[in-house]
């Protein structure tokens, strides 16, 4: 029997819906010159697909439906919102090469979201391969606010934005290993206390510095990955010699 309308689906769905209508906004206000509220909107999605996981694991209302609806929600507002937003920002000036170029995150991102639901076996799980795409939007779009907060034109950043869209990119469909958020609780704070301080740390940080300190949190979370990766490649290589 689908009980995917049952009361406890219910409300996950909701936070999903709510994450895919804050993508499509997100478009919607990139076509009209909105860029900051555009980035706002990212990250309002952001925040209502991590609420919709702990709404379902605190209900057990997790389901195959919802794991496929929140993919496509993920389509929509992490990776066609943030690739139309640097497009129409930065990367339109570069012609059929900034359409291209651009294109990566959303590609990158459907690939990455594919090979999570085909691998997916239960709904619990300690870590992700390759970078989540809610945290490689969520980089493109506190990146876009930093430089308007600061006034740099968009043609002088477009050297770095180039390298950003692509390493962002290669994350997502690699096999580098990103935590999964700690559940707020005893157990789940002790299995992973250092990313619980970093999320209790970033929320009034966030807040004071009205976004912009997000871009440096989350540059340093996509690092820690990187470097723990090769840290435990060069382990594994020297333990076997």
């Amino acid at each position: 029997m689908d009980n995917t309308f049952s009361p406890k689906q219910i409300l996950p769905n909701i936070f999903t819906t709510a994450n895919l209508f804050g993508g499509f906004l997100s478009i919607v206000f990139s076509s009209q010159g909105e860029f900051i509220l555009a980035s706002w909107l990212i990250f309002i999605s952001a925040i209502a697909d991590a609420l919709d996981g702990m709404v379902a694991r605190l209900t057990n209302s997790s389901s195959k439906f919802g794991v496929e609806l929140d993919s496509l929600a993920d389509v929509v507002s992490f990776g066609v919102a943030p690739a139309f937003l640097i497009y129409s920002v930065q990367l339109i000036s570069l012609g059929v090469w900034g359409l291209l170029i651009s294109s990566c995150l959303l590609i990158a991102g459907a690939y990455r979201l594919a090979r999570f639901n085909s691998q997916l076996v239960g709904f619990n799980k300690s870590y992700f391969t390759g970078l989540p795409i809610p945290m490689s939007a969520i980089a493109v779009a506190s990146y876009l606010i930093v430089f308007y907060e600061y006034g740099i034109m968009p043609e002088t950043l477009i050297k770095f934005t180039i390298p950003l869209v692509l390493i962002l990119s290669f994350l997502m469909i690699s096999k580098v290993k990103y935590d999964t958020l700690p559940k707020l609780n005893a157990e789940g704070i002790k299995q992973k206390p250092a990313l619980f301080v970093l999320m209790i740390v970033s929320i009034p940080v966030a807040i004071i510095t009205k976004g912009k300190a997000l871009f440096y949190v989350f540059i340093l979370v996509i690092l820690f990955g990187i470097f723990r990766q090769l840290f435990n490649s060069l382990l594994k290589k020297s333990s076997t010699n």
